[in-house]
């Protein structure tokens, strides 16, 4: 009879109410299956970032082409999915719980955490991928995303132009046997990725190479950073270099900055006046030539760095050596690939062009008419020897072009060179420049005016007879490096 049937049983009853106990076990058990059923997408990781396994739901964010008979099973997650933060999150034991990731595959909301045993030991990672299409509940944070991502990639281009090079190696202006010799040597050593160290006294355009150089390089897409040693305080050298952490110490930003070597990732790093370098820091920077990584200022982790190193100095490296006051093993390092760039003096044939492309230059930055210079100026020009070089040359031709309004400059032009002639020989008054000052009625120079000559006379001379070397001409002036430092910028402006 039908009333004598059992009654039917709800597969989904139970016998007795579960305890609470009973649900967290439950809980934990099934909570695994249930993401990766519940989720669009779960991937977890080992230790070593290898991949152990992953749903179904995962397989459309795999780039599977490359590893369509291998599998991915086994393979780093950075193989499989370029750019992938889990590596990260897995070395350094911090989840990102929630995070919007826009790639070639479209738009995701993820989630990033690490995995521990029950000792708290970290074994590896887990990602999982809670929305494949967030456009559709998460339009106003989506939205805000692509916009701070579009400004975020336009300072990035902003940037990068500012920090590209602004010279050729042709911009090493010179057609003499010598200037051709340096700008042979400068395309060879642009096809390398060696360190290169350039040797000559100040102002014969080491700065103006090394950008050349970048620019002919496999680089040359990269940034060029240039960081003078002498003129950054030696307290503050290592930031400069190495970079800082967050809040690694009172009053530093709570976010960190990047150093030198990480501004210049991808491209070339310049450091001007190596020289100049402190002894503790010199152990540090040979330490990022030999492993290709920094330490940024407070931090226990290092970080990889891809930038090429180009030293400079006017100093002899190798006399240091000898004499304790550079590391040897810092100067092979950098001595890979040496290039000595000759002075003005050494290469006098070079003086016409030389004007020529400076006064143009000089003319068009200051908005004048390009100006002439008379047959004799050059014969007085070429007299000088020209300790500060290049750079000397174009601040005496800006002051002639500047303060005339001549289209054709005569020597009366130049009557000032008589204080930059003492670095030539013999004394001021016996100089062609103070005799052609005396033939064109000068006046006679106040008391201020004469010893504002005898001071730039004396810095000149120092710097002539230390070969440019700063720290030995403020030793024989008796002054400071920053009382020269302020002497000298006096003298340029």
């Amino acid at each position: 009879m039908l009333d004598d049937q059992p009654p039917a049983i709800d597969p989904n009853a139970r016998a007795h109410e579960l305890s609470a106990d009973e649900v967290l076990k439950l809980a934990i058990d099934r909570s695994f299956q249930t993401l990766a059923d519940e989720t669009m997408g779960m991937i977890v990781m080992d230790r070593r970032h290898r991949i152990v396994w992953f749903s179904e739901g995962y397989r459309r964010f795999i780039a599977l082409g490359p590893f369509a008979h291998t599998g991915v099973i086994g393979r780093r997650i950075e193989e499989v999915v370029p750019n992938s933060l889990m590596g990260e999150v897995i070395d350094s034991g911090r989840a990102i719980p929630i995070d919007l990731l826009t790639n070639q595959y479209g738009s995701f909301l993820v989630s990033r955490l690490p995995l521990r045993d029950e000792q708290g030991v970290l074994v590896g990672g887990l990602s999982i991928v809670f929305l494949d299409r967030p456009e559709t509940t998460m339009q106003p944070l989506l939205l805000k995303f692509n916009r701070v991502q579009r400004e975020l990639d336009a300072v990035r281009r902003q940037l990068a132009s500012h920090r590209r090079s602004k010279y050729t190696i042709a911009s090493f202006v010179g057609a003499s046997p010598i200037a051709m010799e340096v700008k042979r040597h400068a395309w060879r050593v642009a096809q390398t990725d060696s360190s290169v160290l350039l040797l000559g006294e100040t102002g014969t355009g080491k700065e103006l190479l090394a950008q050349g150089i970048h620019a002919a390089s496999a680089r040359s897409g990269g940034p060029f950073v240039g960081v003078n040693v002498a003129a950054v305080p030696e307290a503050l050298l290592e930031a400069e270099f190495f970079g800082v952490s967050p809040g690694a110490f009172t009053g530093a930003d709570r976010k960190g900055r990047e150093g030198k070597f990480k501004a210049a990732e991808g491209g070339t790093l310049f450091l001007d006046e190596v020289g100049e370098m402190p002894l503790a820091l010199q152990a540090k920077l040979l330490r990022v030539l030999q492993e290709r990584e920094v330490e940024p200022l407070g931090s226990n982790r290092v970080q990889h760095v891809d930038a090429r190193v180009i030293a400079a100095t006017s100093r002899n490296l190798a006399a240091m050596v000898a004499a304790g006051e550079f590391r040897s093993d810092l100067y092979y390092r950098l001595n890979v690939l040496p290039i000595r760039l000759p002075a003005v003096r050494d290469r006098i044939t070079d003086l016409e062009v030389l004007v020529e492309a400076l006064g143009e230059d000089i003319s068009l930055r200051n908005g004048v008419a390009h100006k002439m210079l008379a047959p004799e100026v050059l014969a007085l020009l070429a007299a000088h020897a020209w300790p500060g070089n290049v750079r000397e040359l174009r601040n005496v031709l800006e002051q002639a072009i500047l303060m005339s309004d001549d289209l054709v400059l005569s020597r009366q032009h130049f009557a000032f060179l008589d204080i930059a002639a003492a670095g030539g020989a013999g004394s001021p008054e016996a100089s062609p420049a103070a005799t052609i000052a005396r033939a064109a009625g000068a006046a006679p120079k106040t008391l201020p005016e004469v010893l504002a000559d005898a001071q730039a006379r004396a810095i000149r001379d120092a710097l002539a007879a230390t070969h440019g070397n700063k720290a030995a001409a403020c030793r024989l002036l008796g002054i400071s490096r920053a009382a020269l430092y302020e002497k000298l910028s006096a003298l340029h402006r």
